[in-house]
């Protein structure tokens, strides 16, 4: 049985803005560090790559849940979420349809670095293994470590002319 829309109150108009505005301010600094992570890249900085993770993944977690709120919401009010719904929904509200303009542009430049990064990621996974094999194939060497990490003796096996 499917349920007539509720009409969104003031308040639940007032808790979108809030909403988009959060989501507006994490995009940015989320963006932020997609910036940064496109420098170290660029620079082969792992340890500082590393060091972003955390910071980058928590970032993501935070606009996930504004995301989640703001279904949440509109799921309340018998809304599906769509760009549509949250027009209607701001209608008489031009500053917060600004915003929310704002942040689906934000939205798009995020998706975009990211992408760029993971790019630049893959390439330099390939310029290494591509380096890894020009340097054992140069080498003609069996690999020395065996699967325990432990070193080998090279040449360790017979002797040529002996039986």
């Amino acid at each position: 049985m499917n349920r007539a829309p509720a009409t969104p109150t003031p308040a639940d108009q007032q808790r979108l803005a809030l909403l988009i505005e959060a989501e507006a301010i994490q995009l940015k600094e989320f963006i932020a560090l997609l910036e940064q992570e496109e420098a170290l890249l660029g620079a082969g900085d792992t340890d500082a790559l590393l060091a972003l993770i955390p910071d980058k993944n928590e970032r993501y977690r935070r606009l996930q849940r504004l995301s989640d709120d703001r279904s949440l919401l509109l799921g309340r009010l018998g809304l599906v979420t769509t760009d549509a719904t949250i027009r209607g929904l701001l209608d008489g509200l031009p500053r917060v349809l600004a915003r929310w303009d704002e942040v689906l542009d934000l939205a798009r430049t995020a998706s975009e670095r990211n992408a760029i990064n993971g790019k630049l990621i893959l390439e330099r996974m390939a310029h290494n293994q591509a380096a890894l094999t020009v340097l054992l194939s140069a080498a003609d060497q069996p690999p020395l470590y065996d699967a325990e990490g432990h070193t080998r003796a090279v040449g360790g096996g017979r002797m040529l002319g002996s039986a």
